[in-house]
């Protein structure tokens, strides 16, 4: 799933090339990771990709690959349910007995072993019964920008992890709440990854968002007559209701189980993430570029321009991001708040292009 517009990482993030289709982390871009992650379980050119229609040249320029027939532009975003009932379609017309993952395109997993094997048995339990199987992040700390996952009681034992019932999810929680869940031990944090049959997520859409797939149907006989799926999209896409697969379908079913993560695992949600990813100095200061810092400490400094200077002086706790045409500075308590200033940007005519 690649379609998120990533304006927390504005001004390096942009509608044509967002957050994961950048080297945010690493020097790749982050889809390009997330793609070589699993070569040691599926090869790239099974992976489809579920993107922007205005992001999928870029998507095959950082993976190239990437099988071109199955990245697969949206016309307009209709949230992650939309994303999983078109995915369910192209791979229920490769394969209908297939088993598939649904992953976010932009987490940061140095451990892709790890990954791979806590995706094995999550595929062994998919494929074994008719779940729909997650996997739950062990919580390092009380974060309040997750959900959380409860897991519940043990159901066995498959490619050698344990995989327990899920007992429900919570959305973020407030500091309080976040600190109890993790004392508690039996709280994980949810990474928006999935694993299922083909026929477990159908019988799911087919029971809680019925219209949706319903509209989604008609996509599918149109590739069955022949026709190209981009004006097919253009068709019935709009239409499709908005919505998250989590709020849709995943709190709804009963037989949703989790497989404990047995990797490193971070979102890397906003900007002041990249300093868990990268060393800082004696004060606290992450670089990435070239930058002088004088009397400031706990500072963030994005830019990857190499002939520009950026330079601090007697400021602590700033994040500073500066591209070719345009610079951010906000102090890292409001990095959550670059969205809603994004989104100021657009409102202004003569702004618009620096989004």
């Amino acid at each position: 799933m690649a379609g998120g517009r990533g304006e927390r990482f504005w001004p390096e993030s942009r509608l044509a090339r967002p957050k994961q289709l950048l080297p945010i982390v690493g020097e790749k871009a982050m889809l390009a990771q997330t793609v070589d992650r699993l070569a040691g379980l599926v090869s790239p050119k099974e992976v489809f990709v579920i993107t922007n229609a205005e992001q999928r040249a870029a998507v095959l320029e950082v993976c190239p690959e990437l099988d071109p027939a199955k990245v697969i532009g949206e016309p307009v975003g209709r949230d992650t349910a939309a994303a999983v009932g078109l995915a369910t379609i192209l791979v229920k017309r490769e394969n209908p007995n297939a088993t598939f993952a649904m992953l976010p395109a932009d987490a940061m997993i140095h451990d892709a072993a790890g990954l791979c094997a806590t995706l094995e048995s999550a595929f062994a339990v998919a494929e074994a019964q008719n779940v729909l199987a997650t996997i739950g992040i062990t919580a390092t700390s009380p974060a309040t920008g997750y959900g959380y996952i409860q897991q519940g009681d043990a159901l066995g034992e498959f490619a050698d992890r344990s995989i327990f019932n899920v007992k429900r999810f919570v959305e973020k929680p407030d500091a309080e709440t976040a600190q109890g869940y993790l004392d508690s031990g039996d709280y994980f944090w949810n990474a928006g990854m999935f694993v299922w049959s083909v026929a477990s997520i159908v019988e799911q859409l087919e029971t809680n968002t019925p219209a949706l797939w319903n509209a989604l149907q008609a996509i599918d006989a149109g590739l069955s007559a022949g026709e190209a799926i981009d004006p097919l999209l253009a068709a019935h896409y709009p239409s499709l209701e908005k919505i998250s697969v989590d709020y849709a379908i995943i709190e709804k079913a009963s037989n949703v189980v989790m497989v404990e993560s047995g990797f490193d695992w971070d979102d890397v949600g906003e900007w002041s993430a990249i300093a868990r990813h990268y060393p800082a100095d004696n004060a606290g200061n992450v670089v990435r570029g070239t930058a002088q810092i004088e009397q400031g400490a706990n500072n963030i400094v994005y830019c990857r321009d190499d002939d520009h200077l950026v330079a601090l002086l007697g400021v602590d706790d700033l994040i500073v991001v500066k591209t070719d045409d345009a610079t951010l500075v906000c102090h890292k308590d409001k990095a959550q708040d670059i969205k809603a200033l994004v989104q100021a940007i657009g409102a202004k005519e003569a702004l618009k292009k620096l989004m």
